[in-house]
């Protein structure tokens, strides 16, 4: 086993990057950090989750003829959905992010999502992630970009939650990484004090492997310093539950400490419903149930940070309009995108909603696009980050965002 090995089976190395560790040094820079930073959080929803059943268009007599068996209630029938503005609904499952929306910080975007046509999972989600839709020759995923266009270089300005680095967080910018679920705060053979020193001691040269190594290390350090004072406090002796609550309300305690996390991302699979869908109760009800609990679990844990954080939550492609002969629905194109945060001018649905008669749906099956995810995305970098129009543009190139008023 050569060095580098080492290091990647040590957890100081990612699969596609570094973990937390950059060619620049960061302790002597923390002073300098800003006590409340604008935050960013990503959740994307892999498998295409329904944005039909989500945000339901219960005013539109087609959505219910085209699924006799999984359309959601109207409101004020049993297992109907939440009236939000007099056409739209929320599934009865998120419950939890209700207030949200009537406190006017949830915002929602329908008949959005990728302009590429593509119902392949693996495609979609690259083309999503690298920001670049219709090209495969992309290296980077746009939250890396956005990282480097930051320039804060602490190696836990960006923190996913999983164990390999995401398409979206890939590039020359490095980043740190949570474990899932109890795990989290695990030892590594690199914990214990005597392996340390002798690593310490191996890896001391100025070379950038050496470099990589102490900040890898210095970076661990620090996010599970973290990760035990917020275990410590809201364990009292009981093990955290497992699930996207439990690791969403980590993500905001880790995030409530350290101002030098500035970017997050977590995913959660489970949406491709060809088959037993369900309405208001069935298998995408469980997991919207989970989804509503987790994010508003971010929130709450959030709290004084939530006023200077926007959450997006999006997914690769939606669903097709008609539901299949198993009970399920197929592959779609457009879906819906949430927008959460402090300064979100929620309570509203944005964007253009032009139905679901058989001649307004992409190519007769599917809820078209009239909003370019880039678009809402920019707007939140745009107004929310503060990015300028030249950041913007390397952030997403080639693409110029329709800036929105959703921040």
């Amino acid at each position: 086993m050569n060095r580098r090995e080492f290091i990647r089976g040590a957890g100081l190395l990612s699969a596609s990057t570094l973990v937390a560790v950059g060619t620049h040094g960061w302790l002597a820079r923390t002073n300098a950090q800003t006590a409340s930073p604008k935050r960013l959080i990503v959740v994307f929803l892999r498998g295409a989750i329904d944005g039909l059943s989500v945000l339901v268009p219960y005013q539109d007599a087609d959505y219910y003829s085209a699924r006799p068996h999984i359309a959601i209630p109207q409101p004020g029938k049993e297992g109907g959905a939440f009236d939000l503005d007099g056409q739209f609904g929320l599934h009865p499952a998120l419950s939890e992010v209700l207030p949200l929306w009537k406190q006017g910080s949830l915002a929602l975007i329908p008949a959005s999502g990728s302009p590429d046509a593509s119902r392949s999972h693996f495609d979609a989600q690259d083309y999503m992630e690298s920001g670049t839709p219709g090209v495969k020759t992309t290296q980077d995923g746009w939250m890396n970009r956005l990282l480097a266009a930051m320039s804060g270089h602490t190696p836990i300005q960006a923190v996913n939650v999983g164990a390999t680095t995401p398409r979206i967080l890939s590039g020359q910018m490095s980043v740190a990484s949570i474990a899932l679920g109890r795990s989290a705060a695990n030892a590594l053979p690199l914990d214990r004090p005597q392996v340390a020193a002798a690593f310490d001691k191996l890896y001391d040269r100025n070379d950038a492997l050496g470099r990589t190594y102490r900040e890898g290390r210095a970076a661990r350090t620090a996010l599970l310093q973290d990760l035990d004072a917020e275990t410590k406090m809201a364990n009292n002796g009981a093990p955290l539950p497992n699930g996207f609550a439990s690791d969403a309300r980590r993500l905001a305690q880790v995030m409530v400490r350290d101002p030098r996390v500035e970017l997050a991302f977590m995913a959660l699979g489970g949406w491709d419903t060809h088959v037993n869908q369900g309405s208001s109760q069935g298998q995408l009800a469980r997991n919207l149930s989970q989804l509503g609990k987790g994010l508003a679990a971010l929130q709450t844990g959030l709290g004084r940070v939530y006023a200077d954080t926007a959450i997006v939550v999006l997914s690769e492609f939606g669903r097709t309009v008609h539901e299949n002969g198993n009970g399920g629905t197929d592959h779609g194109h457009g879906n819906v995108m949430w927008v959460m945060g402090g300064n979100v001018k929620g309570g509203k649905i944005y964007g253009k909603w032009d139905g679901l008669a058989s001649d307004r749906l992409y190519e007769g099956r599917d809820v078209p696009i009239t909003t370019d995810f880039r678009d809402v995305i920019g707007s939140v970098l745009d107004r929310h980050m503060g990015l300028d129009p030249t950041q913007l543009s390397q952030i997403f190139p080639n693409y110029k965002s329709q800036l929105m008023s959703i921040v």
